[in-house]
């Protein structure tokens, strides 16, 4: 019995200490314009360990890909542009994640997002998650979906998420258990989003087909330096064949089965984001869209002028401070919400200059 103690005593040491310990050992390179690299939007463990990097006089956005940048390389960012025009290197940090949505974002925050307390952040709100009962996840109908780990695993209930209870378990001892965290951090970093095993399995093709990682060693791979954004992505920045307004292959006759924000989940979510950040002293500034009216049908956009004038309506009843930029000019949408490098530039100025901005960033 005490050989047994002796043993869990150090199972907890190494499992308290080690995911601690591990910050001080691996090298993670942020500077001006970082965001989360695409490969590691769901190593949360690596965003909460950015955000606590963060100085408490810098101003947080937080949002999904929008606020990420999906079309554009880091210089061409919202929060790049909005640096340029404060004058300054870093006043305004990208904390935005790719393929995020309110339900998600809700769990981010909730979660890994304790060191936000205590200061400015801009809170992005993009109507994209209420233009259908899909991108709602109130539908009925098995979806799947991105950052599930992150969704409420019980309740509040959603109802075209069908994991079994083995993972929904799993996704919140993950979100209580540091260690865990760490592990997930290292699948996501040197593994390639992968369980080790998982990596000593991945088929190289060919006929037999090959097992490249069966005979390396796991060790090998962990290079003890967070992989960084590449410096020249093929998938984004204005030499991407990616980069071109939404116009070029489609014409505005979208039609959105908008879900009426009392029967939101995503909307509910994200006032759930917001009473989180104001529990935790957070001056949140709302900033609403733009979302790109072009593409859409004449008969489709009163419903949506109605959902935008509802959000803005509650936003003003709760004394939320909150900025609705006009619409863009077409050829500066890449999609339904997502600006090109312009877009963004012409989006930071509008804002920055923005009375209600001004005074909010004038204030303590």
């Amino acid at each position: 019995m005490r050989q047994w103690l002796v043993a869990l005593g150090i199972v907890l040491v190494v499992v308290t200490l080690t995911p601690s310990f591990w910050k001080k050992l691996e090298r993670f390179d942020t500077g001006p314009d970082y965001r989360i690299p695409y490969d590691l939007s769901k190593d949360y463990w690596l965003y909460e360990r950015r955000l606590a990097r963060v100085a408490s006089t810098n101003i947080v956005m937080l949002g999904d890909s929008v606020v990420w940048g999906e079309y554009v390389m880091a210089d061409g960012t919202w929060t790049h542009f909005l640096n340029r025009e404060a004058g300054v290197g870093n006043k305004f940090i990208n904390a935005g994640v790719n393929g995020l949505f309110p339900l998600a974002l809700e769990g981010l925050v909730r979660f890994y997002g304790r060191p936000l307390s205590h200061r400015k952040v801009i809170l992005h709100c993009n109507v994209l998650w209420m233009t259908s009962p899909k991108a709602d996840l109130s539908t009925d109908r098995e979806e799947s979906f991105n950052h599930a780990a992150l969704v409420p695993q019980f309740s509040p209930r959603i109802p075209c998420y069908k994991a079994d209870a083995s993972d929904r378990l799993n996704a919140i001892v993950e979100r209580n258990v540091p260690f865990i965290e760490w592990v997930s951090h290292l699948q996501n970093a040197y593994f390639g989003q992968q369980s080790i095993p998982k990596w000593t399995l991945v088929e190289a093709g060919g006929d037999p087909p090959l097992y490249p990682n069966v005979y390396r060693n796991p060790l090998s791979e962990i290079k003890m330096t967070v992989p960084s954004e590449p410096a020249n992505d093929p998938q984004r920045g204005p030499l991407s064949s990616r980069h071109k307004p939404w116009s070029t292959n489609t014409t505005g006759t979208t039609q959105f089965e908008w879900v009426a924000l009392d029967q939101s989940l995503q909307w509910r979510a994200f006032q759930r984001v917001i009473e989180v950040l104001r529990e935790r002293d957070n001056d949140v500034l709302v900033v609403l869209g733009p979302f790109n009216e072009h593409l859409m049908a004449e008969q489709n956009r009163p419903a949506y002028r109605k959902m935008h004038n509802e959000i803005v309506a509650w936003l003003a009843k709760n004394q939320i401070p909150h900025v609705a930029p006009e619409l863009l000019p077409s050829t500066l949408y890449a999609d339904a919400s997502h600006p090109l490098t312009e877009g963004y530039q012409l989006l930071a100025k509008r804002l920055y200059h923005d009375s209600v901005f001004q005074k909010w960033m004038s204030t303590k």
